[in-house]
């Protein structure tokens, strides 16, 4: 039985080692024709039977050391997809490998992959791929055994149009013309380092890049690649203040790749090739943020992973915990306070969202017969972080605790972990203070939904002013309206802004007389910033301001990021005149939209997916 409860494939029999790919890439049929090359290591003798996830895929053949393979799909679940049944034409023993060979095709519907139309795009002559496999949507591209537990080295060629451009989460190793069709070219991919399947990445477009450091290079469209190299700038900054923190960088290239603006993520880890949203261009302070993050997963997550999405905390948690201790390093600690009370805000969000005796606000939930996407939010970042920064309190603070985080990572690199070893490593690591960690609610902090037991006093320096001005807005009444202007504003950095904005989301609606003030005396409506907007128009809608209608939900399908969309989507659902105007916005955007995202606005908008499908 498999200990992964998010896929079929058992990894207590056998484990991939490398992958070895050959893509395809037809945007006339919007499918990918593959061909993958698994290198299995048997973990017991007489082997001759394994099984690998899949979803979606039209499998063609299979061999193993080039002899034909009997195979067999068992039957469709939900969301983790098919098995794929394979049998050897003959048995190995423990630590034996084979090369078990998989002939097959994508579907246009498969879940790791959106493909859009010239139109979809900047440039609005060129088709564009991109996929995102985070968490089980790798089988929709490669029959593979799907979990974070098992970590393998990939090498990939991949034919595409010779207009186009193909970019995977790996290091470039060359390109040359198709022999089988002079109209395409083959650029071909090495992944040396082991890493698990989720992270396997691909995008194909008319990309250009420019170089932004010693290792590193912005690949885009040609509209955005030189914003996005001035915008991305401090990437060499911010990688030699994570090494300085966290050990040297092991994936040689970090590029950063910015994607259109239907990409459901800020950002996604990929080794050697991050992935950002364009919503980040738009003179965004949280830049730095979605970048320090990403670049700190080159070890939490990417080189320490998860065991199972059940530990999800372990890559996130940790992953805030340095993406702020960068912050620490670059800007100071006051900074890195006001981040953390900013996300202590979230948190509270996502437990009112899914209500505080939800389990899968646990910070290790139960994910048997859970769809991990629906399991998405800001739990495992901001609750992990919480326990981490509590914890760094009682063991003597940011050096000490550092200490801890670095030595973690380096006894578990290129390895996968669960919530008991880290924990059991922390009690060895703190020996001396073990009787301090004992009086640790463990079950509170873990396997209890709701807010954490523990509370950290932030330093509120740099909080104040936004707590001060957002409590003279909910306490004025009608006739002190006059008392504010512009200069209140004036002397607020764009994240105390975002603070302000995100105080005010937590009371009860302000009368729509005073949205009404704000926006003649800040002038909001023209704040590009998208973190700004995005609160500001929900605000306005929660407030019943008609005319945010429209510019909420136009705001909510010209990008397609989760963190924005779904939320905006949500606030006018709730506005009950506008209500039957969201779902027909929604349907009238939902072919366009990745198939990640209006799966999931679906569900907040209550539509029955399966009645109507209309392209």
């Amino acid at each position: 039985m498999s200990s992964d409860p998010c896929a079929f494939s058992s990894f207590t029999r056998c484990v991939t080692k490398h992958l070895n790919l050959s893509f395809h890439v037809d945007f006339d049929r919007h499918a990918i024709r593959a061909k993958v090359e698994l290198t299995v290591e048997s973990l017991e003798d007489r082997f001759s039977t394994l099984t690998l996830d899949t979803r979606d895929l039209k499998i063609a053949s299979v061999s193993a050391n080039g002899q034909p393979a009997r195979f067999s799909l068992g039957p469709k679940h939900s969301f983790k997809g098919t098995p794929l049944d394979i049998t050897l034409p003959f048995d190995i023993s423990r630590g034996q490998h084979v090369i078990v060979e998989v002939t097959y095709e994508t579907s246009p519907s498969s879940s790791a992959l959106q493909w859009l139309k010239p139109e979809q795009t900047a440039g609005k002559n060129q088709p564009y791929l991109f996929s995102q496999c985070q968490a089980h949507h790798c089988r929709s591209m490669i029959p593979c055994q799907d979990s974070p537990s098992v970590k393998h080295t990939y090498y990939a060629q991949v034919s595409v149009p010779k207009d186009l451009v193909a970019v995977m989460s790996a290091v470039r190793d060359g390109q040359e013309v198709d022999p089988q069709d002079n109209s395409r070219i083959i650029y071909r991919f090495r992944q040396p380092v082991p890493m698990p399947s989720y992270l396997i990445a691909i995008v194909v477009g008319a990309l250009e890049s420019r170089e932004i450091g010693p290792r590193s290079r912005v690949w885009s469209e040609k509209e955005f690649v030189d914003k996005a190299a001035f915008e991305f700038s401090k990437t060499e900054t911010m990688l030699k203040t994570a090494e300085d923190l966290a050990g040297p960088y092991v994936w040689g290239q970090y590029d950063i790749l910015v994607l259109p603006p239907s990409f459901p993520y800020g950002g996604m880890e990929n080794p050697c090739l991050t992935f950002a949203t364009p919503t980040l261009l738009a003179g965004d302070k949280s830049l730095s943020n979605v970048i320090a993050h990403e670049i700190s997963h080159s070890w939490t997550g990417n080189l320490v992973t998860n065991k199972t999405w059940e530990h999800f905390w372990l890559n996130e948690g940790h992953t805030v915990y340095l993406e702020r201790m960068i912050g620490r390093c670059m800007e100071s600690e006051q900074f890195r306070q006001f981040k953390a009370i900013g996300g202590w805000k979230e948190l509270q969000d996502s437990v009112n969202t899914f209500g505080a005796n939800n389990p899968l606000t646990n910070l290790v939930p139960s994910l048997q017969d859970v769809n991990p996407d629906d399991a998405f939010s800001s739990v495992p970042y901001e609750k992990g972080f919480t326990l981490l920064y509590h914890l760094e309190e009682l063991m003597g603070g940011p050096e000490v605790f550092m200490g801890f985080v670095k030595s973690y990572i380096q006894l578990f690199a290129y390895s996968s972990v669960t919530t008991e070893e880290w924990k059991n490593y922390l009690f060895t690591y703190f020996k001396d203070k073990v009787d301090v960690l004992n009086k640790v609610d463990w079950n509170a902090w873990m396997f209890t939904p709701g807010m954490p037991p523990v509370k950290p006093q932030y330093d509120t320096t740099l909080a104040d002013a936004c707590i001060t001005l957002s409590q003279r807005w909910i306490k004025a009444k009608g006739q002190d309206l006059s008392s504010f202007n512009k200069s209140d504003v004036k002397m607020l950095s764009s994240h105390q802004l975002i603070e302000f904005l995100s105080l005010l989301l937590q009371e009860d609606p302000l009368p729509l007389a005073h949205v009404k003030k704000m926006q003649e005396v800040y002038d909001l409506n023209a704040c590009m910033n998208s973190e700004i907007r995005f609160r500001w128009l929900r605000l306005c809608v929660r407030c019943k301001w008609e005319e945010a209608v429209p510019m909420a939900l136009k705001m909510a399908t010209e990008q397609g990021r989760l963190k924005f969309t779904r939320p905006l989507f949500r606030e006018v659902f709730n506005f009950e005149k506008y209500r039957d105007e969201a779902v027909r916005v929604f349907m009238a955007h939902r072919a366009a939209m990745h198939p990640v995202t209006s799966g999931l606005v679906s569900k907040d908008l209550k539509v029955d997916t399966s009645k109507t499908t209309s392209l």
